[in-house]
């Protein structure tokens, strides 16, 4: 048998080898670091409003230009949005332009691009869907208030202000519901929280229908965190409370064509610019010309990227999850989360063209945020400490996603070892 340190780590699954990962992004050349941003380097919190982040990362961040950005269903952007976090960690909004301390990247599942000078555009998104995605915030204020206002018994007045004002989240290319305050509110009161949860699945469903009376039919979807996967149609599966379980916490009224597995693309598409000078995809390629399913975007990317300019891209995120259930007397297996696709295509990249693509996963259950199962660790027969249960398949089955690199400990143990990345590929 081979021993564990001598196979590759992109054939490995959940391994806590982080030095071996260390070395490997510290020498290799062609590298492309594509990280989600919540949980992976900032801890998961009830009220987005409450988020921090390590200025030590953002400098290190900051290290690695041109080899490293951002692909989240957040935003650069506005009072939630993750400019206004670092510029509070820095002090200075001026000196975070100065330095280019803004993180480079695609935010709003991909449709938001932004420069480490913080200079952002939509591309490929209309006026008039940024106008519909305006009133959206004021539809979401007004659903819940209505909701509490027929729960006055259980709300005390001075919570209801708060718990709405942390859950309408004004993005302005994805508006979102964030009901992480009112499960912490409503946690003893399971079956109101299931109503809720509901009540805002049936808003998002509205919304939709208005857009369609607008002439909009095709311009939004409605993304559920965590979910289910996707139905036969192709619209994510909302992930409904049980006891213990808050399901999905998170609507996100986004601008079709924004998920992150195009996104991956449209980052790549940059890359290639940056490294050679010409965009295999054209400068003004954005997520909203590319196909939906990751098998039609590996054929997009096998027939347009120079094989011999292929970065090893290397994956980040923390929001994957499989449940099994029973449907007519039949197990079903229910993959979802909201970094599984983006993370999948990039293994299937690094298949297809032997690059060896690493896909890391960081465990964020420590967070506020109470739906996401632990790993479990244990020792080996060598006294060795290991991960014994991921966020996969619950069952001895194929699931497609291989995560190669554990980080068990959260986004500070994986803040410390990106830094030690950056100042490695510095110092080398």
């Amino acid at each position: 048998m081979t021993p564990l340190s001598q196979i590759p780590l992109h054939q490995q699954s959940l391994s806590l080898d982080h030095q071996t990962l260390t070395q490997v992004l510290v020498q290799t050349p062609n590298l492309l670091i594509i990280q989600d941003l919540d949980g992976v380097c900032m801890g998961l919190v009830k009220d987005p409003l409450d988020r921090q982040i390590s200025l030590d990362y953002v400098r290190a961040a900051s290290l690695l230009d041109g080899h490293f950005y951002v692909l989240t269903n957040g935003e650069h952007i506005g009072t939630r949005g993750v400019n206004g976090i670092i510029e509070r960690a820095v002090g200075d909004p001026n000196l975070v332009t100065k330095q280019g301390l803004y993180l480079p990247g695609l935010a709003g599942g991909g449709v938001q691009w932004q420069n480490r000078q913080g200079q952002v555009s939509h591309p490929g998104v209309t006026d008039a869907e940024l106008e519909f995605l305006a009133i959206v915030p004021r539809e979401i204020r007004a659903r819940l208030e209505r909701f509490c206002q027929t729960h006055q018994d259980i709300f005390a007045p001075e919570d209801i202000e708060k718990c709405i004002d942390a859950s309408v989240l004004d993005n302005q290319a994805s508006p979102t519901a964030n009901l992480n305050s009112f499960y912490d509110r409503l946690h003893n009161h399971h079956q109101v929280y299931a109503d809720l949860q509901q009540d805002i699945h049936q808003l998002m469903i509205e919304l939709l229908e208005k857009a369609k009376a607008q002439g909009l039919e095709n311009s939004f979807f409605v993304h559920y965190a965590p979910n289910l996967g996707r139905d036969t149609q192709g619209k994510e599966i909302l992930r409904p409370a049980k006891l213990g379980d808050s399901g999905t916490t998170d609507f996100q009224f986004m601008i079709r064509g924004a998920i992150k597995e195009a996104g991956v693309l449209a980052l790549l598409n940059r890359y290639y610019f940056q490294q050679t000078g010409s965009y295999p995809l054209g400068a003004d390629f954005n997520v909203r010309q590319c196909p939906q399913a990751i098998a039609d975007l590996l054929e997009l990317v096998k027939a347009n990227f120079d094989p011999q300019q292929m970065p090893l891209i290397v994956g980040v995120g923390d929001t994957v999850n499989s449940q099994s259930q029973e449907l007519d007397g039949q197990l079903e297996i229910r993959r979802g989360g909201s970094d599984r696709n983006f993370l999948l295509l990039i293994q299937e990249i690094g298949q297809a063209f032997y690059t060896g693509n690493i896909i890391i996963y960081v465990d964020s259950s420590q967070g506020e945020v109470k739906n996401r199962q632990p790993l479990k660790l244990g020792t080996n027969e060598d006294g060795i400490l290991e991960v014994v249960a991921g966020p996969g398949d619950p069952l001895d089955t194929e699931d497609p996603l291989t995560l190669n690199v554990a980080f068990p400990q959260g986004h500070l143990q994986y803040i410390d070892f990106f830094q030690k990345v950056a100042q490695g590929r510095c110092s080398s």
